[in-house]
């Protein structure tokens, strides 16, 4: 396997973990959020100055970033996430430019907008898939457990689930955290990636991103999202020697997903043989119904 291709294996993993705690909130627990990304800075810069500057192991600074995001995520969430709809997306946008701004103006312990250099390159192929496959598990069984029910209530009918005794706020504020810790541990794999970061690498356009990946893929499906994640980071690396028309080739797919299919690739749907099956029913469906009325 060449470099590029074991690189860009490598950012389908961290942008595959990113997209699934963006997912969680978005798909499952219908919070539009437009900020994810700053959580991603936290953790990128949580485990840089861990490992370059006081020689922690990579390990430990990876889930302290995660740790750290889903703290600083929860601070943010218990006041914030009382908004409702649009109100928070917005809110989320200013909140994501926010910590990208301390990050980029603390010059003293960030560097500011010169970047963070020396990193060690400790986000191998096998540390990344590991990490994605872990956490992969972990997502699709929260998603089917109690609380991953509780989400999608939350999703559905807020207010119905208020009334049937969910307490609606905590289960808001616990799927922010936890997509949270996912940006976090992705953001820390990335620095052990590329070995340099900056604040700029984690601005509006990384979180619209995350977002659309979410939408594109299909609100409520893991699958999709990580469906949605393969496609666009595709797309966007084999079209790289034509920079120039990269991102009107990028806007295209995403224009001619939503066109054929508004509710994304998977809509709120699995992959899995549950799926297969019916896909493979509906296709018989119609030929079984013209048998029959051959037979009458």
């Amino acid at each position: 396997m060449s470099g590029y291709v074991e690189g860009i294996i490598i950012l389908l993993f961290i942008n595959g973990i990113a997209a699934m705690g963006v997912s969680l909130l978005t798909g499952f627990t219908g919070v539009f959020t437009l900020g994810h990304a700053g959580y991603m800075a936290i953790g990128a810069y949580t485990a840089a100055i861990m490992t370059v500057r006081f020689g922690i192991h990579w390990l430990p600074a990876i889930v302290a970033g995660g740790i750290i995001a889903m703290v600083l995520a929860y601070l943010i969430g218990v006041p914030t996430l009382r908004l409702m709809g649009d109100y928070y997306a917005i809110a989320s946008i200013g909140l994501g430019e926010s910590i990208r701004l301390v990050l980029e103006n603390w010059q003293s312990f960030t560097r500011g907008a010169r970047g963070y250099p020396g990193i060690d390159n400790y986000t191998t192929l096998s540390v990344a898939a590991a990490f994605f496959v872990f956490m992969a598990a972990l997502m699709f069984y929260l998603i089917k457990s109690n609380f991953g029910r509780a989400f999608k209530a939350c999703r559905d009918d807020y207010i119905a689930a208020s009334l049937l005794g969910f307490n609606t706020a905590r289960y808001r504020v616990l799927s922010l955290s936890i997509s949270a810790f996912y940006c976090g541990v992705a953001g820390a794999l990335m620095a052990g990636f590329l070995t340099f970061i900056q604040p700029v690498m984690f601005d509006l356009n990384k979180s619209t991103e995350l977002t659309a990946v979410v939408v594109f893929g299909g609100l409520g499906s893991l699958s999709g999202s990580l469906i949605g994640t393969a496609v666009i980071t595709l797309v966007t690396e084999l079209f790289r020697p034509i920079s120039q028309y990269r991102m009107l080739i990028y806007g295209a797919v995403m224009v001619i997903i939503m066109v054929a299919r508004p509710e994304g690739i998977m809509g709120q749907h699995e992959l899995g043989p549950r799926f297969i099956k019916s896909i493979f029913k509906r296709n018989n469906g119609p030929s079984k119904a013209v048998e029959g009325s051959d037979g009458l």
